[in-house]
């Protein structure tokens, strides 16, 4: 656990052009917001944020996966996710977010911890870049690219 509070300080201590909170505008802000629900919506088990989430045309790729999936496979993954693990614990560091017109790119770390079905622990730590667009007033993913950080892991 201590070299997750390590990489948080570098992160915030260490990256040039790391954008704090405080520096975004409304929508970095929606942005944000968005992402921390979509993390929040897994953790909670809620197999509806996919279909409320994703755009139909979404594809993402996680360092995990052999290729990127749909909106319909990450619904079909998250369904088995949540049958075989629970999340106990996340974090989100943001790095930076940029948007421009009806697009947004964010890029973080994260860390989570997680307990599987025989009661086993893991913590993992890893990044991501997601890409959204807003529709209807509300920011949707269009694709996402990350994962675990093999180095950074327990």
């Amino acid at each position: 656990m201590r070299r997750a509070a390590v990489l948080a300080a570098l992160i915030v201590l260490v990256l040039p052009g790391s954008a704090t909170a405080q520096d975004w505008g409304p929508d970095e802000t929606e942005v944000w917001n968005t992402i921390v629900a979509q993390w929040e919506a897994s953790k909670a088990e809620d197999l509806t944020w996919p279909a409320r989430m994703l755009h139909p045309s979404f594809l993402g790729w996680s360092d995990e996966v052999p290729m990127p999936r749909s909106q319909a496979a990450v619904e079909k993954w998250q369904r088995y996710s949540s049958e075989n693990s629970q999340t106990l614990v996340q974090e989100l560091y943001p790095v930076g977010i940029v948007v421009v017109g009806s697009t947004a790119v964010a890029h973080y770390y994260y860390s989570t911890a997680a307990e599987d079905r025989e009661g086993k622990h893991k913590t993992t730590h890893g990044r991501y870049t997601d890409v959204l667009t807003k529709q209807d007033g509300k920011w949707i993913f269009i694709a996402w690219r990350g994962g675990d950080n093999p180095k950074l892991n327990d």
